[in-house]
């Protein structure tokens, strides 16, 4: 079903777009910040307690300007979290914890995308299908069940598209542009059933947006096939931040000088060009596999933006360049040479609410 007209909760065909709702840019105000707690030593093997240190970090820094929903798995958890938390005099008024026995800590990719109505001032979400990246790890499959959970509570219009979709393979500017990779969205592991414009009219209808740009490939390392938050994101309606690669000889060299070629020639829904502004990549992170670190993983919060550091020498490079196209907000470096040891970092692990007010 192409337009995807199928609404649980309040009983009506018609898509988010025809309802009136579309997906906000991340820098429009937020309610709250969406996140699970760190646990699994597969996923961060022999740095658990180093990545769960980066998250109180991160809860501390983003807790001031609006709320931190917080997933645990357990009451025993719980307990040993708060003692954490407290230790970093986070205000546990700004704080929410929900209890579910969640895999992993991924919640951009397996939790909802919010979208707003503004005219009646709504919130809904949209719930996709989460096959855990192509199928690659079906012993996560329960966190695709971590929406309904959410909307136990929330009661949302909640919309699903009945394909698969995951939150960090898009961007959008909230004025209908969105920016997502050939690589994954076209992967014949995610909706192999669907052409791009298939996949299209499914975003247009549930996002609304009505233009896009499309990047060809990801980063060395990326086990997501190329998700566009380490690629390049939206900083304001007009301007896209992109990873770049200077060293020819560095895997990723070809695929970011590729990517940055198409944006150069793109434009926006109104058919105006977009100021692209390089970011320096911090290169040859991990030991012995390449990890996927960018700076572009950031997280635009209300008031700060959270980048991911990687004790590189480009960190404050990529520090003031950021902090250029923030002015209004203070830009944050998180340490994440542990936390990116799972493959993503603060982008990755997060999703915003956004406000209706």
């Amino acid at each position: 079903m192409i337009g995807g007209k199928l609404v649980s909760n309040n009983l009506t065909s018609k898509t988010p777009v025809e309802l009136g709702y579309r997906m906000p840019a991340e820098w429009e105000k937020h309610e709250a910040i969406w996140l699970s707690w760190p646990h699994d030593p597969l996923t961060f093997p022999d740095c658990v307690e180093k990545v769960e240190a980066t998250y109180v970090k991160i809860i501390k820094e983003i807790h001031v300007s609006e709320r931190v929903n917080l997933f645990i798995r357990d009451h025993c958890m719980k307990e040993r979290i708060m003692r954490m938390l407290q230790e970093a005099n986070v205000d546990f008024t700004k704080l929410t914890c929900f209890l579910f026995d969640y895999a992993d800590v991924w919640f951009r990719d397996y939790g909802p995308t919010f979208v707003i109505n503004n005219y009646q001032q709504k919130l809904a979400m949209v719930n996709w299908i989460f096959n855990c990246w192509g199928d690659k790890y079906d012993d996560l499959l329960k966190d695709k069940d971590i929406p309904q959970v959410i909307n136990k509570v929330l009661q949302l219009p909640c919309f699903k598209p009945q394909i698969v979709m995951e939150g960090g393979s898009i961007d959008v500017n909230g004025k209908g542009t969105l920016l997502t990779t050939e690589q994954c969205l076209l992967n014949l592991n995610r909706n192999p059933s669907l052409s791009q414009g298939d996949i299209e009219k499914y975003l247009k209808n549930h996002l609304g947006v009505t233009h896009f740009i499309w990047l060809k490939n990801g980063i060395c390392g990326d086990d997501t096939d190329g998700h566009v938050d380490d690629l390049a994101r939206f900083v304001n309606p007009t301007t896209i931040v992109c990873a770049y690669e200077d060293d020819s000889s560095s895997q990723n060299f070809a695929a970011l000088k590729g990517n940055y070629e198409i944006l150069k020639e793109a434009t926006d829904q109104d058919g105006n060009k977009i100021d692209i502004v390089k970011l320096p990549m911090p290169d040859n992170v991990g030991e012995e596999d390449m990890l996927p670190a960018s700076y572009t993983n950031f997280y635009i919060g209300n008031t700060k933006v959270l980048m991911p550091t990687f004790n590189h020498k480009n960190d404050d490079i990529a520090l003031t360049v950021l902090q250029k196209l923030f002015p209004d907000r203070k830009v944050i470096g998180i340490d994440c040479t542990d936390l990116v040891n799972g493959y993503g970092t603060i982008h990755c692990i997060s999703q915003q609410q956004p406000s209706i007010e």
